[in-house]
């Protein structure tokens, strides 16, 4: 719902004395909440033990309903996540407020967010986003993630890191404390990280800075501005289909060595994904009377990178739309122009200013709020295909900007070629009554969000034409309440609606053209309703001063889901196109239980999901115009169950834990004919913290080993498909197996050594 919780409210940080802190619940896994809803945190002293550089994903791995996974061990690459069965694309993410997804497919990079020594806690919340979260995707819940404000005094930090991959890390902050006699204050951080690829060749590297700013004055009024800019260069890890990974299980990867007389399109240097990141946020607060607050969080969000690619081409005879003619590329091997290896990646620039306006009114028992989201972005999306050096088979340039293939029209030639606008309009409004001397809560809210897309696609003889609109319209509403039984036990019930509006990618056909398929490879389906959820909760909470523990039960239904499907054109040719498909719903049981310390300075921690989700509808097949018996099937990408431990021991100078990840086997398909097996990971983490020595702070050594038996598994099902082997379908009629679903492979065994001094 909203409340002091929601993500555009600044919340007051508690400074913490060193040596009280390992006396906290769970070891950081675990605070004292009070929202109306299912919301799990993990803070600082939790992620301070961690492995260096690790990225949000992974720092929230241990909570109830999250399953992640990393493709590198330093998370460099990337990763995948996924909640009560639903994907990062369904779950919204906020970094001080504003939002981190992007725009056009909703996805997530969590290596471009945050350094995580600035970070000062992560709210996972599990059923849905509060009112004011600036997310038009988030039907699965929403990640919000708050950075440190600087500190009071003149200070800073060092941290350095070495680990396995030739993995290394240096990480530096300083603190400049109150400037003069004024109330500012800041901080800048740098951070450069890069580590050898543990699959096949290259390497990914990372150049990371931070600043925040923050003004305070007067009775809650505070000014605060933060800037993020990221640049970084990782080496593409492939996925895999369940055959591939069964023949050739992690040794699977791109090519290591370029052969100028008999060149490949699979070469490591064309498969790189470069990328370069701005964020800016102003998160504000002023007190206009000693009732009424205004909330200002405006942002600004710049992103520029791709993915690679490559492909063989011929310049003798190009399809360009319904045409067909030549092409010419720059200097190229003469000999070989029908089988022309060029660089083709998939460029996204992305311009992104918004704000969120929020007034609060509380009188006495009520407390209501009114508020205003607005965004107007911009994103050019491209796919040129350009010269490759075949010298040494690297592309010209990253961002495919060297020579260019040149039709015989004048035209570059590209597989995508569009400018998306999208432009915002929520309204919210939300009353929060205290009743029973506080003891009885009770919120309800309305949100309403307008969307509109205008899309301009510039390839020739599309279905659409160049100009594609679209335009989506959804009330929200909410209701929750919270009734505390005493100081320990307080019971918490909220039923919440969530939409996601179709990608931007189904607004354009796309990709290679076909005279027999008739159109793109990727066609436009620009009338598809919006992915829209309810979500029910009803939990307890046990709040002592010893133990606190935390379950609730959860019911969503899902109508319109949005996924991509693959129709048979007849003539041996096939097309993509996003579809609404169906309808889903799942039942299920989160908890966690945390401890302070019971025992020789050991906190314990443990989490548990089980989940119960079935498709309510029968799923098209691809290319077959053919209905799977898919209705009552467990949901792909959905692990049943779930448990995770952490032990913590701490005695002020020694510090340790051990962790443990459980996650049952996940359906890669509708009909549940093929599956990525359980699998159970293993953290260990040790340092030791020195007595200060002179200006030097707490020098701390550590030790972090991750995935300590080096389990070599599938961690996620990166796209599902009706079947995986040949069923017999809705009408009888047999439908042969479909190998279109790709796997990603988990993480290695890590370790990694870390020295850090604060000053």
């Amino acid at each position: 719902m909203m409340g002091a919780t929601a993500p555009t409210d600044q919340k007051s940080e508690n400074v913490e004395v060193r040596g009280k802190r390992r006396a906290n619940v769970a070891a950081g896994l675990m605070i004292k909440e009070d929202a109306p809803k299912s919301r799990s945190t993990v803070t600082s002293e939790y992620i301070e033990k961690q492995a260096a550089g690790l990225n949000p994903m992974q720092l929230i791995e241990m909570l109830p309903g999250v399953n992640t996974t990393s493709t590198d061990p330093m998370g460099l690459s990337g990763g995948h996540m996924s909640m009560r069965g639903l994907t990062e694309s369904q779950i919204g993410f906020t970094l001080e407020g504003f939002p981190i997804n992007d725009i056009g497919n909703y996805a997530v990079y969590p290596q471009e967010i945050v350094d995580p020594e600035n970070l000062r806690s992560i709210n996972v919340e599990q059923g849905s986003a509060d009112l004011d979260s600036p997310h038009i995707s988030a039907t699965g819940g929403a990640v919000d993630m708050y950075l440190l404000d600087p500190k009071e005094k003149l200070g800073g930090k060092i941290v350095g890191s070495y680990g396995n991959y030739n993995a290394r890390r240096v990480f530096g902050r300083l603190d400049t404390g109150y400037i003069g006699n004024t109330n500012v204050k800041g901080f800048i951080s740098f951070s450069d990280a890069a580590e050898n690829s543990w699959r096949g060749p290259g390497g990914q590297n990372k150049l990371h800075g931070e600043t925040k700013w923050v003004s305070a004055w007067g009775k809650g009024n505070k000014i605060s501005f933060s800037l993020i800019g990221n640049q970084a260069t990782s080496q593409l890890f492939p996925t895999e289909y369940m055959d591939t990974w069964k023949e050739y299980g992690s040794k699977y990867a791109y090519s290591a060595t370029w052969n100028p007389k008999s060149p490949s399109a699979n070469y490591y240097e064309l498969h790189r994904n470069p990328f370069t990141n701005i964020y800016a946020s102003a998160p504000s607060t002023f007190t206009l009377t000693d009732h009424l607050t205004l909330t200002e969080t405006p942002y600004f969000w710049y992103g520029d990178g791709n993915g690679g690619g490559a492909y063989s081409e011929s310049l003798t005879s190009q399809q360009w739309g319904a045409q067909t003619m030549t092409a010419s590329i720059g200097d190229h091997n003469a000999t070989n122009t029908k089988s022309l290896v060029v660089y083709n990646p998939s460029n996204t620039q992305t311009y992104r200013p918004g704000a969120v306006t929020k007034l609060t009114l509380t009188t006495g028992i009520n407390r209501a709020s009114v508020g205003y989201w607005f965004e107007y972005s911009k994103q050019i999306q491209t796919g040129p295909y350009s010269l490759v050096n075949y010298s040494t088979g690297k592309p010209y340039d990253l961002y495919g900007g060297g020579p260019n293939m040149i039709l015989a029209n004048g035209d570059t030639a590209q597989y995508r070629d569009s400018l998306t606008q999208t432009r915002i309009h929520t309204m919210f409004i939300a009353d929060s009554l205290s009743l029973l001397n506080g003891r009885l809560n009770i919120e309800g809210g309305l949100k309403y969000s307008v969307v509109n897309r205008e899309g301009h696609n510039f390839l020739p003889d599309t279905s659409t034409g160049p100009y594609i609109n679209g335009s989506w319209q959804e009330p929200l509403p909410a209701v929750a309440f919270r009734y505390k039984i005493n100081d320990e036990n307080q019971l918490f019930a909220s039923s919440t609606t969530n939409f996601r509006i179709p990608m931007n990618t189904s607004l354009y056909d796309s990709g290679a053209y076909s005279v027999a398929r008739g159109g793109y490879a990727t066609q436009a389906n620009p009338d598809q309703k919006p992915e829209f959820s309810i979500s029910d909760e009803f939990g307890w909470r046990y709040q002592g001063s010893t133990v606190m523990s935390s379950i609730s039960y959860f019911h969503y239904n899902f109508t319109n889901r949005l996924y991509t499907q693959t129709v048979n054109a007849g003539n041996g040719q096939s097309y993509s196109r996003s579809i609404n498909g169906g309808n889903s719903h799942a039942d299920g049981v989160d908890f966690e239980i945390g401890t302070r310390p019971i025992f020789y300075h050991i906190r314990p921690y443990f989490s548990a999901e089980y989940i119960d989700s079935r498709s309510d509808s029968n799923v098209a097949a691809a290319g077959t115009g053919q209905y799977v018996l898919s209705k009552g099937k467990f949901t792909p990408q959905t692990p049943p169950y779930m448990f995770g431990l952490n032990l913590d021991y701490d005695d002020g100078h020694l510090f340790g834990s051990y962790s443990l990840k459980y996650v049952a086997r996940q359906y890669s398909t509708f009909v549940n004919d093929q599956h990525i097996p359980s699998y159970i990971t293993m953290n260990i983490n040790l340092g030791y913290r020195f007595k200060d020595w002179g200006p030097m702070k707490a020098p701390t050594l550590k030790l972090n080993l991750r995935n300590i038996t080096d389990r070599r598994y599938l961690g996620y099902v990166n796209g599902t498909s009706a079947n995986a082997f040949a069923t017999t379908g809705l009408y009888g009629a047999k439908i042969a197996g479909s190998n279109s679903t790709t796997f990603s492979v988990a993480a290695p065994f890590m370790v990694m050594g870390s020295a850090s001094v604060d000053f």
